[in-house]
């Protein structure tokens, strides 16, 4: 299920849950158990996080190509 369908994703949450559980793991003083559990949670929240991304900037190009003036975000040049 992608974040936006998921009640009660939040971006900003995520990412600081991702932060926290990478500073978790290089402090290192998780077990080895608790060390993948937080490895496949960061996954987890990456991808999530990797989605919701990539849906904004759908959006945005939706939008900016709706005003006309478009740059293409991949390359930064500005289109007819």
């Amino acid at each position: 299920m992608s974040p936006r369908k998921k009640a009660g994703f939040n971006f900003e949450e995520a990412l600081e849950e991702l932060e926290s559980l990478v500073t978790s793991m290089e402090e290192g003083d998780l077990s080895l158990e608790e060390s993948l559990q937080a490895f496949e949670k960061g996954i987890k929240l990456t991808r999530e996080c990797q989605t919701a991304l990539k849906q904004a900037e759908q959006k945005v190009q939706v939008l900016l190509n709706q005003s006309g003036d478009t740059e293409d975000l991949e390359t930064g040049e500005l289109e007819d």
